[in-house]
Order: C-alpha cells, then sequence, then structure tokens
C-alpha cells in the first residue's frame, strides 16, 4: 500500500473534487496541459458526422442539413467553452462568483441584437423567422423552479448534459435518461396543465415597443446585472475562475479552453444562425419527449392519440423520422460535435463506475428538468437563452424562477454525495 505525501492539493484539484463524477470529465484532466489528440476517436467522430448529415438529406430539406451542421458547431463551442450554465449560477448562489454569469449577458446581449434584425427583416433560409415566445403563468412558475432545482441534483443542463454526453460521460447518460423519463412524465400530464391549470398570456417585448425599444430595454437590463455581479463580487471577495487544460497559441482553437467571453460570442451567433437558417431559435429538450415517445410507439404503444401529440406542430414531429426533426438534429449534432472536440483535445473520457448517489441524483435531477423544461416552454436553451434573445418575457421570469430553483437544488445535493463551492475552493 503506497504512503500518500499529506500536502494541501493545488486549487484545480480542490475545485475537481467538488464536481461530481458526472460533472467533472468536462474540465478535462487534472494537470494543466492539453493531452495529445485521440486520432481513433476523431476519426469515429467525423465518420458519425458524415453519416448523420446523409442521414438527415435523405429525409429532410437543404435547410435541415445546415441546422444539423449548426448542431455539429454547437457541440464544438459548448466542449471547447465549456460554458457554464449550471456552475455559472451555482457559482453565484454559492460564493458570489458572477464571471460566467457576465458571460452570459454578453451572449444575451449579442444575440438580442442578431435576433432583432433577423426577426425586424422577416427573412429567414427556411420562411418567416419566429422567436420563442411562451406562456407567462403557473406552468412557467413551476416548470423554471423544477430546472433549477434538477440542474444543481442532475449536475447539469440540458446543453451541458449533451456536450458532456457526446465528450464521452457515460455517466451523464443517465442524466439524459431522467431528461426523457421527465419528458414523458409530462407528456402523460399535459392536459392538466394545458386544461386545469390557468393559462397565461404570451407577452413579447417587441410586439409591445417593437425591436429598437425592446432592444434597448433589453441591453440595459444586461448591464445592470453584470454591474450587480460586479458589487456581489467586491462584498463577497469569491476566488478567481479555474479554467481547465489547453494547448497554449493557435492551437488552443482545436486543442485548447477558449475564454468565457469567446464561448459566449460565438454560442450568440450560432443561434442566430440557427434562426436564420431553420427559421427559430435553437432549443433542445422537446426532443427528449419525442425520442421517448418514438421509442413507446417502438414497443406497440399509440402515443399519437395523447392530447400532447395531438398539437399540430407535435403531430408533425411524431409522424415524421426523427432526423426530420429540427431540435431532434441539433441535439445529436451537439453531441458528435462534442465527441469530435472533446478526443481532439485529448479530453474523451468514459466513466465505468459512479457511485449509487450520484447516480440516483443524475436521475433525479434529469427527471426534475425534463418534466420542468415541458411545463415552462424550454430550458436554460429554449427559454433562457432563445426566450430572452427572441424579447419574451417568459425568459426573464424563468431565469429568476430558476435561479430560486438553484438556490434549494444547493441544499439538497449533500443528498446525493455532491459538495457545493466554498469561498476557499471554488470552480467556474
Amino acid at each position: 500500500m503506497s504512503v500518500v505525501q499529506e500536502r494541501r492539493p493545488g486549487p484545480l484539484v480542490r475545485a475537481l473534487r467538488e464536481i461530481p463524477a458526472t460533472e467533472r470529465a468536462a474540465y478535462g484532466p487534472r494537470d494543466r496541459a492539453a493531452k495529445p489528440p485521440q486520432w481513433t476517436v476523431v476519426a469515429i467522430g467525423l465518420v458519425l458526422a458524415a453519416l448523420f448529415l446523409f442521414g438527415v438529406g435523405a429525409v429532410a430539406p437543404a435547410t435541415m442539413v445546415g441546422t444539423a451542421a449548426l448542431g455539429l458547431a454547437l457541440g464544438f463551442t459548448l466542449f471547447h467553452s465549456r460554458f457554464g450554465f449550471t456552475s455559472g449560477w451555482r457559482q453565484l448562489v454559492a460564493v458570489g462568483q458572477g464571471a460566467a454569469i457576465r458571460a452570459h449577458m454578453i451572449m444575451l446581449g449579442t444575440a438580442a441584437v442578431l435576433f432583432a434584425v433577423i426577426l425586424a427583416s422577416g427573412v429567414a433560409l427556411a420562411g418567416e423567422p419566429r422567436g420563442l415566445t411562451s406562456p407567462v403563468g403557473i406552468g412557467l412558475v413551476v416548470g423554471a423552479f423544477l430546472f433549477g432545482l434538477g440542474m444543481q441534483v442532475g449536475g447539469s443542463c440540458a446543453s451541458g448534459t449533451l456536450f458532456a454526453v457526446g465528450s464521452g460521460q457515460s455517466a451523464i447518460v443517465l442524466t439524459l435518461f431522467g431528461f426523457i423519463l421527465g419528458s414523458m412524465l409530462a407528456v402523460f400530464t399535459h392536459t392538466f396543465w394545458t386544461e386545469t391549470v390557468p393559462q397565461g398570456p404570451s407577452i413579447n417585448l417587441a410586439q409591445l415597443l417593437g425591436y429598437p425599444g425592446a432592444l434597448a430595454i433589453t441591453l440595459v437590463v444586461l448591464a445592470a446585472i453584470t454591474v450587480v455581479t460586479w458589487v456581489v463580487a467586491r462584498r463577497r471577495t469569491p476566488p478567481p475562475v479555474e479554467r481547465p487544460p489547453s494547448a497554449r497559441g493557435i492551437a488552443r482553437v482545436l486543442r485548447g479552453s477558449w475564454p468565457m467571453w469567446v464561448g459566449a460570442l460565438v454560442l450568440a451567433v450560432l443561434n442566430a444562425a440557427v434562426l436564420f437558417v431553420s427559421a427559430a431559435p435553437w432549443g433542445v429538450t422537446s426532443a427528449f419527449a419525442l425520442w421517448g415517445s418514438k421509442f413507446l410507439e417502438l414497443l406497440g404503444f399509440d402515443m399519437a392519440g395523447l392530447a400532447y401529440w395531438q398539437v399540430p406542430a407535435n403531430a408533425k414531429a411524431l409522424a415524421n423520422p426523427v432526423l426530420a426533426d429540427r431540435i431532434s438534429n441539433l441535439d445529436v449534432g451537439i453531441m458528435i460535435g462534442a465527441l469530435i472536440a472533446s478526443a481532439v483535445g485529448g479530453a474523451f473520457v468514459l466513466h465505468r463506475r459512479v457511485p449509487w448517489k450520484l447516480a440516483l441524483g443524475a436521475v433525479l435531477g434529469g427527471v426534475a428538468m425534463g418534466y420542468g423544461a415541458r411545463l415552462a416552454g424550454g430550458c436554460n436553451i429554449g427559454a433562457y437563452f432563445s426566450g430572452i434573445a427572441s424579447f419574451s418575457l417568459h425568459g426573464w421570469i424563468w431565469a429568476v424562477v430558476a435561479l430560486g430553483g438553484t438556490w434549494v437544488g444547493l441544499r439538497l445535493r449533500p443528498l446525493f454525495g455532491l459538495t457545493n463551492p466554498k469561498p476557499a475552493d471554488s470552480l467556474c
């Protein structure tokens, strides 16, 4: 039995110990230098990408192939920037570290400007562009709270789950499984939330104030939030943000960890590109209900008779192949894009063992997020990112309520063997 030298570990090691197994591989290996590319995995990823694009082209128009290609780019970007939705909110609530939230504001502001131009022009490749606007009601509040709670218990958000699965984190597959289970629960309870619970109005600032007015208000609010995070940081003096291992120089583009502000700008541009190509913004979670229902149909269940699948847009998605579904193509593209990015960076990792508490938390957190996303009209991408960029009031309400869910989720994490950031040992 080897003797371990007793010394205080470095800040990165201490921070990584706070991250559950389902999140840890996203930050790469513990040494600061990027590992060599995993060329076999890269080759597999490229073949999968080619087959994926070919399959989409066989059942859908060229704009859908373009959407799928943007999904690949989103996965590549999410992995390299490790863009922190879940960890960003956790760091803000736990230790007052707002660096990730300020990156969110850059992302949202850039996307809002680009969305305003595209939506005001009324021009997109797949038809007239439509922003994402959902009702402001009880379902939004309940769903956003569940999602914020589930993010912290499950260890990931919607986009984070997809890029983590793609980068080899087999443990996070449990969160994806929970996402699908929760989405199916929402499918089966659709009538309750649409007919029994009062539905609120859909409020879009651009419809009330025009795009210039809506954009001005959005940018002012984003700037105010940025200032508040700086004030909180000065009062609580959070530790600096640690970043994953990275190549240096120009190689950092393909084999490194990008600065958060770079990831913010690229994600904003890619979301605007999704809007321009497919005529609708980036979304994630509606595909999980489709995947679960398609699986149950294979087992002989009549899913088309359920109220959720009788909504015209949903019925069309269920009747068509999965590769003809816009959101499914974005999701699959994210996973494949992250696989390629992680392998090029030498960070593709498969987990072989997951403690049962972490596994339980991953599944339950996924269920809460899957169910909550369907109630709230989206997740951290569809409601928060695309909703705010589309000037929908529901996106702002989602963000506030999800922060409340985050606060509760932080207090539940120890039940599942998860620790929370501490002022001296945090990682964003």
